[in-house]
């Protein structure tokens, strides 16, 4: 999960094209780290919440429909919106849809981009909708 958080931190530098050394001295100043592959998930979740309030837009995959959520977190939400489909309670199963569920309740557009925190939120909201069936 921390590859995720680093690449689009890098794809966020880019974006608001800052150079190495505000981009070192932003890393030091929000965590004493000078390298995000030093950080701790938390510390990758407030440089990239940073960089967002800097202007810094996460764009959906093109291919939206694909799977690339492929964490267990991820795997445990495909897993328990499948059982709701199989119970006839879900009618789409499809990726796309997954990430319709996810946006409305935690209001992130893709699966992969999820906290731990946010995750967990999604879990249980599934498995609340299961003990109601």
């Amino acid at each position: 999960m921390k590859h995720k958080y680093i690449r689009l931190i890098h794809i966020a530098k880019s974006q608001l094209n800052i150079d190495d050394d505000t981009y070192r001295h932003l890393l030091q100043a929000l965590t004493k780290k000078s390298s995000t592959k030093m950080m701790t998930i938390r510390e990758l979740e407030k440089v990239l919440d940073n960089l967002k309030s800097k202007g810094f837009k996460v764009k959906p995959p093109k291919k939206a429909g694909k799977i690339t959520a492929t964490e267990p977190v991820h795997k445990k939400i495909r897993s328990l919106w499948l059982k709701l489909a199989d119970a006839g309670k879900v009618k789409n199963r499809s990726e796309k849809a997954i990430n319709s569920y996810v946006k409305r309740i935690t209001g992130v557009e893709v699966m992969d981009w999820l906290t731990e925190k946010q995750a967990m939120i999604v879990i249980e909201s599934l498995k609340c909708w299961q003990a109601r069936i």
